[in-house]
């Protein structure tokens, strides 16, 4: 099938390529009109924070809620109490009030608006109630309602967006960190190919298929909750295994054309063989995000929807697109002959040497086989240290006092907690629903549970009775005196939840909850702590069974699946040294210590284990390979390790540099995301492919490939790489051998 896939695809290149850059232009002109979509918005089925959120639906708030603009002046400034300080902000809350999708603004000075005014009179800030949910507000949305405050700025008054506007607004493109990613890439594979034209084929292919992936990710935000970072995570993932992908079938084509094979057999046997082999780590990669459907969460389905879409996109470029562009390009991609130096007079007559010594990975590859115990400790212990970091992994929120200074989201929270007190950058709301339709404000099932939230610990304030139209409903602002991402804050949550409601409303039919930014946090973080060990039981059997059946080898599945978890380890344990222990917080651009959220030990565990799969099977198959054609355990081992170690170095370089790339981004999650993912590569393709695997391999022998007699009738007969006509490599390896 995917030999004939390739020959399809090879025979008709132009028509291919131009069907490609159809759906390319088409998704950029479809994002173009309706725009790319994203939102933070957390949901959590069945969680208190849900329920809170639920019962507050029966207000009849905008669809974002109030945004607030802050308005600041300094100590020696112009007090925003003065006439002309009041003047110039009415002047542009009248004029805010008449742009497009604002449906109303209030004042610091007015009564509603009162507690929107510092005592010092200094800070400030005007709510805006915009007709647009969150994933809705754009930078275009923001600078129009900017440009609306001008009369407030030109009075020397400073207004900086907050809330959902500074996140549209600090939204950068990811171009940047793209076009870093390519470069290095660039530069690996010029080295490697030493043909730029061949070093530029593998980066055509994984920039039309991240195109295509974006465009559709974007899309997808218009009919579910996206949040920024998916599409920025599928970006890097995206690019990084379309490359690699890439990579791999391009070597691979490269070497069938040296040995003889016209233009278009090699396009096909290339898809027959490292097309399957890609096929195969692809549909693990996606498997194991897949996974992460067992969280119950709408956030990490969307987390792991929008890599699963990258990835997809480019197994599909590499499948038929790469084809069809080889096919194209044909023998301009042919590998540089080496020119051998001329022959001595006489040297004919002369005794031949002896052949040359072992160079680069094989002479590696002999070296760790001659050695399976000193390596296989030295490589263990050298995961020692890491995995004793990540053992003190915690899950914390993150508040905009954790984004990047001088970005509008940490101004806003900076202003605003220096006037107000921390807690008013994440206020929790207070829901009550009762048996019965209040009287009023001074109803006693109201003012009873108002005075409870007052005399709570850790409450600041606690904002007037609402009531709903019906009378049903009550909600309450409680701020805290601590900031949303503090510890403190969640334990506030707890207290309101375990002991300041339960007596005021046990018995009297009333339903009340606590929501809220730091309670819907608190509660994702809980949820996602009891998922997480399911999770983790469900890729670790998803990436057996697809070993076994790669592989039909009991052992070499279970060993991969657990030689895995040590990259997985180290990348945690350095994201703990350097986030919440903050060891990096200067060099990588953050104010200090910065909380890792639950949900990215998780989302980084199924991708990877999913990246991961790629070099074990490009490994792995080499290796069988070599065991099919001479039955020599450590002969295959060496053989397989000297054949795919350059390629799987050389892919996780250009992975590394593209991960690294996007550290420019201000996002501490994307920053996470970045060095976890580079770590757990690189590691991977050095220590775990290039010396843990190996050792285990030639310590375990012959028992490698045991496999028992009813699992050997029962599993399928796979050939990852392809047939034998697809894996014989001229001049390199015999022909396997058929065992009786």
């Amino acid at each position: 099938m995917f030999v004939t896939l390739g020959r399809w695809c090879a025979r008709r290149p132009k028509r291919v390529v131009a069907a490609w850059l159809l759906l390319l232009v088409s998704l950029a002109a479809a994002v173009g009109v309706l725009g790319s979509a994203t939102t933070e918005t957390v949901s959590i089925p069945g969680s208190d924070s849900q329920a809170a959120h639920d019962a507050a639906l029966a207000f009849a708030d905008s669809a974002s809620g109030r945004q607030p603009l802050v308005l600041h002046t300094t100590a020696d400034g112009l007090p925003l109490t003065s006439d002309r300080a009041r003047d110039a902000v009415q002047e542009a809350a009248r004029a805010l009030a008449a742009r497009d999708h604002v449906l109303a603004v209030t004042t610091p000075y007015e009564p509603a608006g009162g507690a929107a005014l510092a005592r010092d009179g200094h800070t400030a800030y005007l709510a805006v109630e915009l007709d647009l949910a969150g994933r809705d507000i754009t930078a275009d949305v923001v600078h129009d309602l900017m440009d609306a405050a001008e009369p407030a700025e030109a009075a020397g008054i400073e207004v900086i967006p907050g809330g959902n506007l500074a996140e549209a607004a600090d939204k950068k493109s990811t171009r940047s960190s793209e076009v870093i990613g390519l470069v290095a890439a660039f530069a690996v594979l010029c080295v490697g190919f030493r043909k730029p034209v061949a070093a530029a084929l593998p980066l055509a292919t994984a920039v039309v298929g991240l195109g295509i992936s974006l465009g559709v990710i974007g899309l997808t935000g218009h009919v579910m909750d996206m949040p920024s970072s998916g599409a920025t995570i599928a970006a890097m993932i995206g690019l990084g295994v379309g490359i690699d992908y890439s990579l791999f079938c391009l070597t691979r084509f490269r070497e069938l054309l040296s040995a003889g094979r016209p233009v278009e057999d090699a396009a096909a046997l290339t898809i027959g063989a490292s097309g399957k082999a890609v096929a195969f780590a692809g549909t693990a990669v996606i498997a194991a995000l897949a996974s992460l459907a067992l969280g119950g969460l709408p956030l990490l389905r969307a987390l792991a929807l929008a890599p699963g879409i990258a990835v997809l996109v480019a197994m599909a470029a590499t499948l038929t697109l790469l084809p069809a562009l080889l096919a194209l390009l044909g023998r301009r991609l042919a590998p540089v002959p080496a020119v051998a130096p001329p022959a001595a007079p006489g040297a004919a007559d002369r005794p031949q040497a002896s052949p040359p010594p072992a160079r680069g990975w094989a002479r590696i590859a002999r070296h760790v086989a001659d050695r399976p115990w000193r390596y296989l400790l030295a490589g263990l212990a050298f995961f020692l240290l890491p995995a004793l970091a990540a053992a003190q992994l915690s899950f914390g929120q993150l508040d905009g006092g954790d984004k990047s200074p001088g970005t509008y989201g940490r101004t806003a929270y900076d202003r605003l907690a220096s006037a107000f007190g921390p807690g008013v950058n994440g206020p929790l709301q207070v829901t009550d629903t009762l048996p019965k339709p209040a009287s009023g404000p001074a109803d006693p099932a109201v003012t009873s549970v108002g005075r409870a939230l007052k005399d709570t610990s850790g409450a600041a304030a606690v904002g007037p009775a609402q009531l709903s139209r019906d009378g049903r409903t009550v909600r309450w602002q409680v701020t805290p005196t601590t900031a949303p991402g503090d510890p403190r804050t969640a334990a506030l949550v707890h207290r309101l939840r375990e002991h300041t409601l339960p007596p005021v409303t046990r018995n009297t039919g009333q339903e009340a909850h606590v929501g809220g930014v730091p309670a819907t946090q608190l509660d994702l973080n809980e949820r996602l702590a009891q998922r997480l060990p399911a999770v983790i039981g469900v890729v670790l059997a998803i990436a057996g069974l697809l070993l076994l059946l790669a592989f039909r080898s009991p052992l070499v599945a279970a060993k991969a699946a657990v030689l895995n978890l040590l990259s997985v380890a180290a990348a945690y344990g350095v994201l703990t040294a350097l986030f919440p222990w903050g060891w990096g917080a200067a060099p990588l651009g953050l104010g200090g210590p910065v909380p890792i959220p639950g949900y990215v030990p998780l989302l980084m565990f199924a991708v990877l284990f999913g990246l991961s799969m790629d070099y074990e099977v490009f490994l792995l198959s080499a290796v069988r390979e070599a065991w099919l054609a001479s039955g020599d355990n450590r002969g295959a081992v060496i053989t397989g390790l000297a054949r795919t170690g350059s390629i799987i170095t050389s892919a996780a370089l250009i992975m590394v540099c593209v991960f690294l790339g996007y550290l420019l981004w201000d996002d501490p999650v994307v920053k996470m995301f970045g060095i976890g993912l580079a770590t757990a590569v690189a590691l991977d393709a050095t220590v775990v492919r290039g010396l843990l695997v190996p050792t285990t391999m030639v310590l375990l022998g012959r028992a490698n490939w045991w496999l028992p007699g009813p699992l050997d009738r029962l599993l399928p007969q796979m050939h990852v790489e392809g047939g034998e006509e697809a894996v014989v490599r001229t001049g390199a390896v015999p022909e396997p051998v058929r065992n009786a």
